[in-house]
């Protein structure tokens, strides 16, 4: 956490110079634009991911918060602290009807460098590990069917991001929520320092 606010925080200055909820609630919903589903990703920081997936049509919204650890409501400062088992997730809430789990997951993995373990970027440690943390058997079947096509595919040698069952996802909390809403030059130093963009691109092959 320490190292994270330092970066955002360093860089900014030169810039402005110049539930806890279960997964399970809201997933595996019908196919119907009157009944949302619910997918859990974790891409790294979770600042990201929720920005890029709010800017997904058919996405309703996208929550920071932890999953895949054995602590029950944890903070952010024990999440940090790579004990805690968590990774920083984002729940993603969707029209069937507008976008297809299959679609989400083909867009999760053009945001991420899915090469990689227990790291994103300039994040490391467990904490910021990649995954898909599927509600039901229809998606895991997806997930990792979009897996094993981008292996066929000869894009990547390997793929460390894990696709397991979803357990609790726990909200962040407020201050962490639309955090690139709220403070846009925070963010914007972070991301640069952290060289997601680039990374992003010799991954992709894409600007």
């Amino acid at each position: 956490m320490k190292a994270k606010l330092a970066v955002v925080a360093g860089l900014a200055l030169a810039l402005s110079g110049g539930m806890a909820a279960n997964f399970a609630h809201g997933a595996g919903a019908p196919a119907s634009s009157s009944a949302p589903a619910a997918a859990i990703f974790a891409g790294g920081c979770f600042w990201s991911m929720e920005a890029a997936f709010e800017k997904l049509p058919g996405v309703i919204s996208a929550e920071s918060g932890y999953t895949g650890g054995q602590t029950a409501n944890p903070s952010y400062e024990e999440v940090s602290s790579g004990r805690t088992g968590h990774a920083e997730a984002v729940r993603v809430r969707f029209d069937p009807a507008k976008v297809s789990y299959p679609q989400l997951v083909d867009y999760f993995w053009h945001h991420i460098d899915p090469t990689v373990k227990d790291q994103q970027f300039c994040d490391h440690g467990p904490q910021y590990r990649t995954g898909i943390y599927f509600g039901d058997e229809a998606q895991r079947k997806e997930a990792e069917a979009s897996r094993d096509a981008l292996l066929k595919s000869g894009r990547f040698a390997q793929i460390r991001t894990e696709i397991v069952a979803a357990g609790p996802f726990y909200p962040a909390e407020e201050y962490h929520q639309d955090f690139v809403k709220k403070n846009p030059l925070r963010y914007e130093a972070y991301r640069i320092g952290c060289g997601r963009d680039a990374r992003l691109a010799q991954v992709w092959g894409t600007k």
